[in-house]
């Protein structure tokens, strides 16, 4: 029998990006996506208005933080899995194209990567990269740790992503922070999901700064691979 076609949502994260989804909106390919809305963190420069003009759904976000956003948006999904795309202006909304195709391939988790060959990061050119540097480290760290089959995230961050939604709620998320695109990759690990990244290119964000400051955010990334690391404890602790 012929498994039914993968349906797909695409949930746009907003808080405040009037000016990015100026720019990614127009572009953005909704017709081959199934469902379509946005989860709106409580935005107060117009950019809530300009979705509804544009015939989008808004729906105000119920929990909140990062995860609280991921958490809205996977609840509220109606088909098999979900695209997260963050209208900023600096991914090009044509990359939301290739998503299908690998969860049509299988793949539970797919990740935009800023990190593995091809690809393109912000701070390529710079001197000194932090952002950049962090997260491959943190990737290496997570694989290491985790990692006991093929299929390495390098971009452990990046919230350019997808997931098909019955692995998301298996990776029992937490409800609370900001840690949940290393949680996807982490879990996905340890229950062996089937993953894979893709090569994009990142601009620079065309207005603003990024609300995930480095150090805060750093030190929550930090904490979370130790909460891990105490599940695996515990968790050897019981089988023996």
């Amino acid at each position: 029998m012929t498994a039914p076609p993968l349906r797909l949502t695409l949930c746009l994260l907003t808080l405040n990006e009037l000016e990015g989804c100026r720019h990614d909106v127009p572009n953005i390919p909704f017709e081959q996506f199934d469902e379509v809305f946005a989860v709106d963190g409580g935005s107060t420069d117009g950019t809530v208005e300009y979705l509804k003009e544009r015939g989008l759904v808004v729906v105000g976000q119920e929990h909140k933080g990062y995860n609280g956003a991921y958490l809205d948006a996977f609840a509220r999904c109606t088909t098999d899995a979900v695209v997260m795309y963050h209208p900023k202006g600096s991914i090009d909304p044509a990359v939301l194209l290739k998503f299908r195709v690998y969860f049509e391939q299988g793949y539970d988790l797919v990740v935009a990567s800023r990190l593995m060959a091809g690809a393109v990061n912000e701070e390529d050119g710079k001197l000194l990269r932090p952002r950049k540097w962090f997260v491959r480290a943190l990737g290496l760290a997570a694989a290491l740790l985790w990692k006991r089959d093929d299929g390495m995230i390098a971009d452990v961050l990046h919230g350019c992503r997808g997931m098909r939604r019955e692995a998301f709620f298996l990776i029992e998320p937490l409800r609370a922070g900001v840690t949940i695109d290393l949680e996807m990759v982490v879990r996905a690990y340890r229950l062996r999901l089937r993953r894979i990244e893709f090569p994009v290119v990142e601009s620079p964000r065309i207005v603003g700064e990024t609300r995930f400051k480095a150090w805060p955010t750093g030190r929550a990334m930090l904490r979370y691979l130790a909460f891990e690391l105490g599940r695996r404890a515990k968790a050897e602790t019981h089988k023996s």
